[in-house]
C-alpha cells in the first residue's frame, strides 16, 4: 500500500506540508490593495522554510477562503495556477492541490501546473456548515478524463471538516466503498481545520482498506507524529508548522525543522 506514496513522494510514510495562499480574488478576504504579489510573496516564504526543513511533500491550499464553497469561481482556479506558475521554478517537491471544496477546480489546477494529487471530498454525503455536500464522483472522474488529468490521484477525504456524514455505515465501510470506486489514498481529518485526527477512526480505516493508502489529514504535531505515522501511512500537516500554532501565520522554520526531526525518528524506528 506504500508503494503509490513512495512512488510519488521518494519515501514511505511522507510528510505532506500545507502551501496556504492567502485569500484569492473575488473572496470577502481578498486584500484587492495589496493584490497577488502579497500572496506570492508569503507564500514563497513557506515554501522555502519548508523546504529547508526537509518535507517530502506539498499541498497548496486556498485556506483563507472563508467562508467555503462547495463550487469556486474561475477567478479561484486562475489565481491558484498563476501562483503556482510563479513559483515553480523554486519548488523541488511533489506538490497537490486543495480548492476547498471543488475537486474539478483542482483537477483543473493540478492538470494546469504539473501536480501530482488533488486533496478533495468526492463520496459520500454529508451534512456541513457549507451545505449539504454531496459529490458526484463518476462525474468528477469523466471530468479528469475529458481534461487530461488521469495521471492525477485523488486523495479523498472520508471525514471532511465543518461537515458529518449522512446515514448509518461506519467510517470502515465508507472507507471501503471510496476504495472500491477507485480513489487513490484516504484520508482521515479532524472536525475543523488545525483540530487532531481521531485515531481510533484512523485505524479503523486502515484495517479496512489493506490496499490503499490512508493518512492523517489535520492536527499532528511534534508529540503526536510517532502514533500518528504508526496508525497511518503519511501526514498531511499544517497549522502546527506555523508560528505559534496558528493557522493563518507563517511557516516557523524552527517548528518545522523540529518536526521534520521527530518524524525522520519515528520512521528510522518503524523501519528497524
Amino acid at each position: 500500500m506504500s508503494g503509490l506514496l513512495n512512488a510519488i513522494f521518494g519515501t514511505d510514510k511522507p510528510v505532506v506540508a500545507m502551501m496556504h495562499a492567502g485569500a484569492l480574488p473575488g473572496r470577502p478576504r481578498h486584500d484587492a490593495e495589496k493584490g497577488m504579489h502579497n500572496i506570492l510573496d508569503a507564500l514563497a516564504r513557506d515554501l522555502d522554510a519548508l523546504q529547508r526543513a526537509g518535507v517530502d511533500g506539498l499541498l497548496f491550499c486556498n485556506e483563507a477562503d472563508l467562508p467555503y464553497q462547495l463550487r469556486t469561481g474561475p477567478e479561484a482556479a486562475a489565481a491558484m495556477a498563476a501562483l503556482i506558475g510563479e513559483l515553480k521554478a523554486e519548488i523541488n517537491r511533489p506538490f497537490g492541490i486543495d480548492i476547498v471544496w471543488d475537486p474539478v477546480a483542482s483537477l483543473a489546477v493540478a492538470r494546469a501546473t504539473g501536480a501530482s494529487f488533488v486533496r478533495e471530498v468526492v463520496t459520500g454525503v454529508y451534512e456541513s456548515d457549507l451545505g449539504v455536500m454531496q459529490p458526484d464522483f463518476g462525474t468528477i472522474k469523466a471530468d479528469q478524463r475529458r481534461i487530461g488529468a488521469e495521471a492525477v490521484k485523488i486523495f479523498a477525504n472520508i471525514t471532511p471538516e465543518f461537515a458529518s456524514p449522512l446515514g448509518r455505515r461506519t467510517i470502515a465501510e465508507r472507507a471501503r466503498s471510496a476504495a472500491f470506486l477507485g480513489v487513490d489514498a484516504l484520508l482521515v481529518t479532524g472536525p475543523i481545520t488545525g483540530l487532531p485526527t481521531d485515531l481510533a477512526e484512523l485505524r479503523a480505516v486502515k484495517a479496512a482498506v489493506s490496499q490503499t493508502p490512508v493518512l492523517a489529514s489535520t492536527g499532528v504535531t511534534v508529540d503526536t507524529v510517532h502514533e500518528t505515522l504508526a496508525a497511518a501511512d503519511g501526514v498531511i500537516i499544517g497549522t502546527h508548522l506555523k508560528r505559534d500554532g496558528v493557522t493563518w501565520n507563517p511557516v516557523d522554520p524552527a517548528r518545522a525543522t523540529a518536526f521534520m526531526a521527530a518524524a525522520t525518528i519515528a520512521r528510522t524506528e518503524m523501519v528497524v
